[in-house]
Parts: C-alpha cells; sequence; structure tokens
C-alpha cells in the first residue's frame, strides 16, 4: 500500500510537473527581489519573468489586446471579490447560479444585503446543467453582470460558455467567468466566449503553487480598484494608476508563485509538442498548450469514468451529478448508504490511505438541491494527470469493501 493515493486534485492538483518546482527553486536562488521597483539588472530580470508569464497566460487563454489586462492576484477568490466589489454599485442587478462556490456566493450575499444589489440564482436541471435559456430570461434592465462557475467543484458539470456569453453580449451585461476546476483541463478561449472578467486560480488545473492567481480584465470594463499602495509607478499620484495591471496590482506581487506558474505553461507548451510531433516545430504556444489540455482532460475522465462505472453498479453506493460523458471535469461526489460523508472520509484515511474530499464543499446550494445537507455533504473523488491505475483500482476496492460493511 503507498503512503496516500490521492484523489483531492478539485482542491488542489498535487504532485506538480517537476518544472514548476525547479523553476520556483531557480528563481528564487537567482532573482528573488522585487520586480518593478528598481532598475537594476537583477529587478529588471525578475520583471521579464513576470511580463513572459503574463504574455503566456493571456495567450494560454485566448484573451485580446493588451496581455498587462491580465492581472496577478491571490486566488480566484480574490480575483472574484475584486470583481463583484469593484463593479457592481446600489441598484444593479446580478444574474447567477445555484452552482456557484462561495467566492461568489458569499460576497454576492454582502452586496445584496449591505449595497442595495440585487441576485437572481438561477436553478440546474437534474444532472447540474443551467438552461442558457433561463439566463437569458432572468435578465432584467438593471442586469449588470452575470457571473457563472464554468465548472462545479461538486459534480463536474460544465455549463455553456458559448452560449451564455453571448446572451451576455447581446444583453449588454458584464460575463464575469469562474474558471477554478476548468483553468489547465479545458480550453478556454476569452474571445470567442465573449468574457468580460475572467477569474482563476494557480493551484488547481494550472499545475502551480497556492497562493497565486489572476483575472483578466477586458478592454473598456470599468473595476473600481479594491486595494491601494504601491505600484513602482506614478508613485507622486496620490491615486492608484489607471494603467494596468497596476490598477489592480497593489503592493508586491508573489513572484515565487508566477515562478510556478511559469515553469506550469513551459510544461503544458512542451507536452503538448511532445505528443505533436511532427507538428511541433509549428504550433503556438496557446496551440501546443491545447494539444497537452485534450490529453490531460482525456485521461483524468478515463480514471473518472472507470471510478463512476464501478461505483453506479455497487448496491448502497449514490452517484451525484451527470451520465454522461461530454461537458464535464473529472470530479465525482457519491455517498455510502446512511453512512455520513465525513466519516466514509475518515475510513477512506485511516484504512486505505485514500484522500478524498467531504463535506458541502464550499457549495451549498448544489447541496441543498441534491438533498445531501444532512449526510453532511459528499464523499469527493478528483482524481489528475498524475493519478495512476493502481491508485483506481484501490479506490474502486476500498469503497466496494465500505459499502459492504454499510
Amino acid at each position: 500500500m503507498k503512503d496516500h493515493y490521492y484523489f483531492d486534485n478539485a482542491s488542489t492538483s498535487w504532485p506538480k510537473p517537476e518544472l514548476v518546482y525547479t523553476t520556483m527553486d531557480r528563481e528564487m536562488r537567482t532573482h528573488g527581489v522585487n520586480p518593478g521597483r528598481s532598475g537594476y539588472s537583477l529587478a529588471l530580470e525578475a520583471e521579464q519573468l513576470v511580463l513572459e508569464t503574463r504574455k503566456n497566460l493571456a495567450e494560454f487563454f485566448n484573451c485580446p489586446g493588451d496581455a498587462n489586462r491580465l492581472v496577478f492576484t491571490q486566488n480566484a477568490t480574490d480575483s472574484l471579490n475584486i470583481a463583484l466589489f469593484g463593479v457592481l454599485r446600489e441598484g444593479d442587478h446580478v444574474v447567477t447560479t445555484r452552482i456557484e462556490h462561495n467566492s461568489v456566493l458569499r460576497p454576492l450575499k454582502y452586496l445584496e444585503q449591505d449595497f442595495g444589489v440585487s441576485v437572481t440564482y438561477v436553478g440546474h436541471d437534474a444532472q447540474g446543467y443551467v438552461d442558457p435559456e433561463d439566463i437569458r430570461l432572468a435578465i432584467t434592465s438593471a442586469t449588470r453582470m452575470i457571473v457563472i462557475n464554468h465548472g462545479s467543484n461538486v459534480i463536474g458539470t460544465v455549463q455553456d460558455l458559448t452560449a451564455i456569453g453571448n446572451i451576455s453580449r447581446e444583453a449588454g451585461t458584464l460575463f464575469v467567468v469562474d474558471t477554478c476546476q476548468t483553468a489547465g483541463v479545458l480550453a478556454i478561449d476569452c474571445e470567442r466566449d465573449h468574457i468580460d472578467i475572467l477569474t482563476f486560480t494557480g493551484h488547481k488545473g494550472l499545475f502551480g503553487p497556492m497562493g497565486i492567481g489572476g483575472m483578466y480584465v477586458l478592454e473598456g470594463v470599468d473595476i473600481r480598484p479594491v486595494r491601494f499602495g504601491g505600484t513602482g509607478v506614478d508613485s507622486i499620484s496620490p491615486y492608484q494608476p489607471e494603467s494596468y495591471p497596476h490598477h489592480l496590482e497593489a503592493g508586491t506581487i508573489s513572484v515565487p508563485g508566477i515562478a510556478g506558474l511559469n515553469g506550469a505553461q513551459q510544461w503544458f507548451a512542451e507536452l503538448g509538442r511532445e505528443l505533436a510531433q511532427d507538428r511541433a516545430s509549428k504550433l503556438s504556444h496557446r496551440e501546443a498548450c491545447s494539444v497537452a489540455l485534450q490529453a490531460i482532460h482525456d485521461k483524468e475522465m478515463g480514471h473518472t469514468f472507470a471510478l463512476e462505472q464501478a461505483f453506479r453498479a455497487l448496491e448502497g453506493v449514490t452517484v451525484y451529478g451527470p451520465t454522461q460523458k461530454e461537458h464535464r471535469v473529472a470530479t465525482l461526489s457519491i455517498n455510502v448508504d446512511a453512512l455520513p460523508a465525513e466519516q466514509v472520509g475518515e475510513m477512506l484515511d485511516a484504512d486505505y490511505h485514500i484522500c478524498v474530499r467531504t463535506g458541502l464543499h464550499c457549495a451549498p446550494l448544489v447541496h441543498q438541491d441534491a438533498g445531501t445537507v444532512e449526510q453532511g455533504g459528499t464523499v469527493r473523488f478528483s482524481p489528475g494527470y498524475f493519478t495512476q491505475d493502481e491508485d483506481i483500482a484501490h479506490a474502486i476496492n476500498a469503497i466496494t469493501e465500505i459499502a459492504k460493511q454499510g
């Protein structure tokens, strides 16, 4: 038995590609200085790393316009708070869904309670999919923003960004997308899907470290800063600069975290070119990464389907979420008989060394709709690119034995 069988990639991907570790270590040892604050060569080289990573990520997400519109933050929750509190004003209306994470639900609840913002929470079908037409019907003359969780961190459903983005553009609303579960797993196209504000975290599918994330803000979208301070430019001004990225980046940014994302972007591109073989030299960064994303998604979904098929065949095991193979990510929630989810998680850890996430997964409305709140939520399996076949077999055996006990 291994020390750990890791099935919590929806929370944080682990392990990381080796290039992530080596890039972070090298940059900290050779360029561990403050970028954008001084003119000496080390600082300029550190700034070059930051600029290169912005450019790579902007291309990765097909962000139109200036790569400086891609801003680094602490994580996706940080980005979403900036987007929501930086845009919405009293009297504004927001359309969102019941499949959202608390990183959207809680800021919106504060905005409802304290700032006079109204919110419509659109439901989903039994599989966990939101009908874009329901989004359209929820829009009013006061609607300022549509906020969508691209991929559910509980049941793995992936919403139709293209259809919703088209609806948002036609209505003249801002389209804000939370890509926590899909960035680094599915190809995301800001231009095609009319995304005005894209938010992402670095430590999940993007294979970066914790504590780094970001957001892309389409040119012309007005976001009020929610933090103010030093930027290294226009220091005489008492106000935050209007130019990006300084408009939303105050203080020293996480160079170690950005270095990790830089290493991960290199890894995506290298993997894609390796898989493309004779086409490798002709591929752009985005094209090479897209090849890698398809291979990563295919492998992760292969693991997920193996788990799902085995779990659905077990008496006493309930599997939540979609039965279809398309429009989903590698996240699978289950319960075993009437056992509390937390108890099953403890059994998996203590007896089988299996790491899963149990509980409400910071998405309470999903569990209300699924009727799993009283059971303490669900047991969530989320295999990753580095999950092995023996891990899958071990997990199936573990749930089979627990189900027999239940």
